[in-house]
């Protein structure tokens, strides 16, 4: 049977879906958390058509799976005006909270958000089109980060409760919130990366307002009356809608003080400068990045196929860290691309429910319409598809394509393609693809496939000043999560782990004595009656 006729049968009829993954009826959510209430809003709605396409007697339609608000302009002041209330200029309950308090709230949380698990990673699948097991991962992670994030915090506390004595001086050290943060994630991990900004924010003693990502918003429904219950009322709401309605006006307001976003440069920019007075906006960004995979001759073959796989295809190359080009050395290229081409054509095809599925439908019909651009203009100049199935598409099924040989004329050799496009470089000299990480306007990761110790040591020594992390032979990743994640140039501003998470969301605040008699007498009083929940020696276990 032709493949491109056959991809259409991949597609579900509705009935052979399997019970336990089904939408029974549309979600229509009208809540939204506003200064500790779930509101319901009564305006216009944005509906949710699911990249899932199901057999119907008029041929495939997208399955509707339902509807959240379009917010305006006022629900979005009010939520700005909530957060700002519940930090009442750092004197609110959130921000003057004992740290073991704080703590409390959020293990709370963590114990009552693990009961949602079924219902979150089945909209995951849904809204999304990430795979079960991925999805499933995502949740699990998400699970594992919330509670290093609460180890984190307490190590941290350890540390600050002791006095430093310096030339006279009595200090205590500690780290205090740095007021209202707006938190927006993204569309490819829509729950862990929010949560990975969210919660060290939170539990720092900022106040939150979370703003879904376009794609991944009825996921977070089932949470909300967990954030309604878990935290004082205003320390987090939640808007909805498009950014120029309910973002852009919260930002010019100069009321903000942490933008945490992940996404595009662009949008960041244009966010940025929103702001009356950009230098009080601190920005925790993730952005997008253009890894390349360096395969030099003497690689483990086997091996290589398989990371390059798995960093160009996971979640169909719609993740930051994917690679999204490779330098195969000319030596290799021929049985580098005759094993990475029928590789690829092996992988599963499906839906996100199947068993081992490797390729599922793509969200956005904006993508796959740039990616058949990218694919155009490669062709154009020179490129071919090297693997069979490469370039069929059906509906949001967008099938992996290798690209080669790729040059510096091409868009995909320049831009983030952001989906299971590969592009291959064939090169004899090194400085190529040095040259080409050198000069990139992206600086996030590397990835080295080689065995000689020498070479690979020349190249860390210089790598490692132009991206943040150089992987040797194998892909590029976030985790483990207690790993500094970060970027230079256009991939990233601030640092993500569990523990930069928090300082990134805070600053170093000291109270500080001369050491005399009455200032002695001052602070012990203050510690023996626990005046302060700043100034305090309690030890958290």
């Amino acid at each position: 049977m032709n493949v491109k006729e056959n991809f259409k049968d991949i597609f579900p009829d509705e009935k052979a879906i399997p019970a336990e993954f089904t939408i029974s009826s549309p979600i229509i959510q009208k809540e939204y958390l506003l200064d500790g209430k779930l509101c319901q809003w009564e305006g216009d709605m944005q509906e949710v058509y699911s990249p899932i396409y199901t057999k119907t007697s008029q041929g495939l339609s997208k399955k509707f799976i339902g509807k959240y608000p379009l917010l305006t302009e006022k629900e979005a002041m009010e939520a700005l005006k909530s957060a700002l209330n519940a930090y009442d200029e750092g004197r609110g309950q959130w921000p003057t909270m004992a740290v073991a308090d704080r703590i409390k709230h959020v293990e709370e949380f963590a114990f009552r958000f693990k009961e949602k698990k079924k219902e979150v990673v089945n909209l995951l699948m849904w809204e999304i089109c990430k795979s079960y097991e991925d999805s499933l991962k995502e949740f699990d992670r998400t699970v594992e980060y919330i509670m290093d994030t609460i180890d984190a915090m307490k190590d941290l506390d350890r540390i600050s409760s002791r006095f430093v004595i310096e030339d006279g001086v009595i200090a205590q050290i500690r780290r205090s919130p740095l007021g209202v943060v707006m938190c927006m994630g993204p569309y490819n991990y829509p729950l862990n990366e929010t949560f990975t900004t969210l919660i060290p924010a939170l539990i720092m003693g900022n106040t939150v307002i979370l703003k879904p990502p376009k794609m991944g918003v009825l996921l977070h429904r089932p949470i909300l009356s967990i954030f309604k219950d878990c935290f004082p009322k205003g320390v987090v709401n939640t808007i909805y809608g498009q950014g120029q309605q309910v973002v852009a006006p919260i930002i010019a307001s100069g009321k903000v003080n942490v933008l945490a976003f992940i996404g595009s440069s662009e949008v960041a920019d244009i966010l940025r400068k929103q702001h009356p007075k950009p230098h009080r906006l601190r920005c925790v960004l993730g952005l997008e990045s253009k890894n390349a995979a360096i395969i030099l001759p003497d690689v483990d073959l086997n091996m290589t196929v398989k990371e390059c796989i798995l960093g160009t295809l996971s979640f169909n190359g719609q993740r930051c860290t994917a690679l999204k080009i490779l330098f195969v050395h000319s030596d290799i290229i021929d049985a580098f691309l005759d094993k990475f081409a029928n590789e690829i054509d092996r992988l599963k095809v499906g839906m996100p429910w199947e068993t081992n599925v490797n390729i599922t439908p793509i969200p956005s019909n904006d993508r796959i319409k740039y990616l058949e651009k990218l694919i155009q203009d490669a062709r154009d100049l020179g490129a071919n598809i090297i693997n069979n199935k490469g370039g069929i598409i059906k509906e949001s099924l967008f099938y992996p394509t290798v690209l080669y040989p790729v040059n510096d004329k091409m868009k995909i050799y320049h831009e983030e393609q952001f989906g299971p496009v590969i592009p291959v470089v064939p090169f004899d000299d090194i400085e190529i693809p040095t040259r080409y990480i050198i000069e990139s306007n992206y600086g996030q990761q590397v990835s080295l496939f080689a065995k000689d110790p020498d070479i690979i040591s020349k190249l860390i020594d210089s790598l490692v000043n132009q991206v943040c992390r150089v992987n040797i032979n194998s892909q590029c990743q976030r985790g483990p999560d207690v790993f500094p994640f970060t970027g230079r140039k256009d991939s990233a501003e601030g640092t993500l782990s569990v523990s930069d998470a928090l300082r990134a969301f805070s600053i170093r605040t000291l109270v500080a004595a001369k050491e005399n008699d009455i200032n002695k007498e001052i602070i012990t009083k203050i510690l023996k009656e626990r005046k302060s929940n700043f100034l305090s020696t309690d030890f958290i276990f």
